[in-house]
């Protein structure tokens, strides 16, 4: 399991969720995180762009006969109206190097735009309306992305806001192919190899 997820899980984990919470998982990708809150008694809804992740997600539902309604579609644009009590999210992350954003293919999963921000700004402007009051959003980044934009863009959408976990852990493949770059970029320190994992917690008030 991929730390960024493990983290997610762990904040997750920590969360007092009423049975038949209405969750969203938005990205879900195997579908960890969405099986994880349907463990934990809520109603999910999960919700990406790939057919293959969300083939991935259903086969693993199967698996493990727990209830997840499976959604196909760009963020939240599948669900407009819904009001969630939980929303999770583990989004592409990765600082990349060029103009265009990738739309097939493994890179999908990770390349963010130049600052990494390219799905974390949406997901800022496009979560708060859809939370319940009292509804919670666990967001997990990296520090090369700019946690505290995040946490600064929800507060202004009226979120009350807060990190609800953090660790760091050395950078894996890809990480370390783009480190030059990052440095070049002044995303990191000459030499840094490493960085940190951040879940930003957001509650309606």
């Amino acid at each position: 399991m991929q730390g960024d997820t493990a983290l997610l899980l762990e904040a997750l984990g920590r969360e007092p969720l009423r049975g038949g919470a209405r969750c969203l998982d938005l990205g879900t990708g195997c579908g960890a995180l969405a099986l994880a809150a349907a463990r934990r008694g809520c109603r999910v809804t999960a919700v990406d762009l790939s057919r293959r992740a969300l083939a991935t997600a259903w086969l693993n539902a199967r698996l493990h006969r727990l209830p997840v309604h499976l959604r196909r579609g760009d963020l939240t644009a599948p669900v407009p109206d819904g009001r969630f009590d939980l929303v999770l999210s583990n989004p592409p992350y990765v600082p990349a190097n060029g103009a265009r954003t990738p739309v097939r293919g493994p890179a999908v999963a990770w390349d963010a735009g130049p600052d990494g921000r390219l799905l974390l700004d949406r997901l800022c402007r496009q979560v708060p309306p859809l939370l319940a009051p009292g509804g919670v959003l666990l967001l997990v980044q990296s520090s090369l992305a700019g946690p505290e934009a995040t946490v600064r863009q929800l507060r202004a959408a009226g979120l009350q806001v807060g990190v609800a976990a953090r660790k760091t852990q050395e950078f894996g493949p890809v990480m370390t192919s783009r480190a030059d770059w990052f440095e070049r970029a002044g995303l990191i320190e000459p030499g840094v190899r490493a960085e940190e994992l951040v879940v930003v917690r957001g509650v309606r008030r």
